[in-house]
Formats: structure tokens, sequence, C-alpha cells
């Protein structure tokens, strides 16, 4: 009996809009095993604030570490940070911070986080059902805090997103959400989540793991504006991860 081809050789992935026999679209698929291999990231909610940690993934010393930005100001309110291909990840975040400005001069007040996630959700969504097109291959982190406090959103390829109160994203995603689900609390504060995030990147990272692969930034509810972490921070909140 002659057994059935690969969907590869069939051609089901070789266009967007062709469903394979199984219901799926192969195309989507891969742009999620893209995610899959980039660098890691995490977000979390704490009780005063939202933060983010990522892996810089800097495999060549000679680059100029401070040159290389993992976490993104979207407004003074709202931070980003992605996984998988970056270059797709600038596009969706440059819209991002022109749609947060519009709304700015328009309305006078800041954007609701939500709106912003919607806005990055419904351009993904569109690439997976237009011809001549491909999938974003990068899921993104949205953090920030609005009028009804502090949130974190994770939109992946297929422009689904759902709101977290911990969540990775990356190579390491299913060791840090272990680490999530056993160690996060609702009443951790920004400078404990600090510690946590970065304490469980280096245990991911292991070998790897140095100071100046670490991105990390914060926005606390007491001052709603964004602020990134110094390479001397980073270093003091490892410390004192060490010692407990």
């Amino acid at each position: 009996m002659q057994q059935p081809m690969p969907h590869q050789l069939m051609g089901y992935d070789r266009t967007i809009t062709m469903f394979s026999p199984d219901g799926r679209l192969l195309q989507v698929e891969y742009a999620k095993k893209t995610v899959r291999q980039g660098s890691t990231a995490i977000g979390m909610v704490c009780s005063d604030g939202v933060i983010l940690v990522t892996d810089k993934r800097i495999v060549d010393s000679l680059v100029v570490t401070e040159s290389l930005d993992k976490i993104f100001q979207i407004d003074d309110h709202v931070m980003a940070t992605a996984s998988g291909i970056l270059s797709d990840a600038r596009v969706l975040i440059d819209r991002a911070q022109v749609r947060a400005q519009q709304n700015k001069v328009t309305y006078d007040s800041p954007i609701d986080i939500l709106t912003v996630v919607k806005d990055i959700s419904d351009l993904k969504q569109m690439c997976t059902q237009s011809a001549g097109l491909r999938p974003f291959g990068v899921s993104v982190l949205v953090a920030g805090i609005d009028s009804t406090g502090p949130k974190l959103f994770e939109t992946d390829p297929t422009g689904i997103f759902f709101q977290y109160k911990a969540a990775a994203i990356g190579e390491g995603e299913t060791e840090v959400e272990e680490v999530l689900h056993k160690q996060y609390k609702e009443s951790i504060t920004v400078e404990e989540g600090l510690k946590l995030c970065i304490k469980t990147l280096a245990k991911v990272l292991d070998k790897n793991f140095n100071v100046e692969r670490v991105d990390a930034a914060f926005i606390k509810t007491s001052e709603n504006m964004y602020k990134k972490a110094s390479r001397s921070e980073i270093e003091k909140i490892l410390k004192e991860a060490k010692k407990k």
C-alpha cells in the first residue's frame, strides 16, 4: 500500500492561504518554530508595576553590547520585547509607537495597553490569510500600566493574544515557565520580580550566562514611567539573588 506523502512534498506549505487536509496552516506553524528558536524573554505583572527581562544573545565579543536593545519603549507607560525574527518585531514596534502618539495627539490621553496589543495582533492575523505575504516570525510581550492597572499580554505569529500574570517566550520558555508556576506570586514586588527573572534567566543560560547579555526594564505604578535597568543595577540584583 502506498504511503501518503508528507505535507511538504504535497505543497501545502508553499502558500500561507492553503490549509493542509488535517486543517493546519503550515507556514504559521513554521513561524511558531522560529519563535521557539529565538532568545528567551520574560514578562511579569507585579503588585507595584510590570517588568520585562530578556536575553540579548550576544555571540560575538566584538559587538558593542550597549548598542543592542531587546526591550522597546512604545510610550511612557508601555514597553515590549520579542522573540524570533527581530526585524519583524521592529516593524510591529514602530507601528505601535506611531499608534500611541496618534492616540495622544487625537484624544490627549495615553493609549491603553489592549489597544496596542489588538493593533499588533490585527496586522499579524492579516498576514496569515493574504496571498503573497508570510506570517510575522515573532512573538511579542507587551507590558504596561493603564487606567485599570499593570498588564502583560503575549501575541504569537497567528495574531492571537492572551493576558498573563507572568509569561515567557523563546528557546527557554519551558524551563522558565516551570519556575514561574512554582515561584510567582501576585504579591511580588518589582524588585523581587527582577531578582526572580534574572536568576531564572541565569539558570536557563547556564554556562552561557553573562550580565552583558541581560536586558531589563520596568514601569512602576507610582511613577508610570518606563525605566531601563543599568548593567550595575543588574549586577547588584544578581549578587543579591545568589545570596538567597
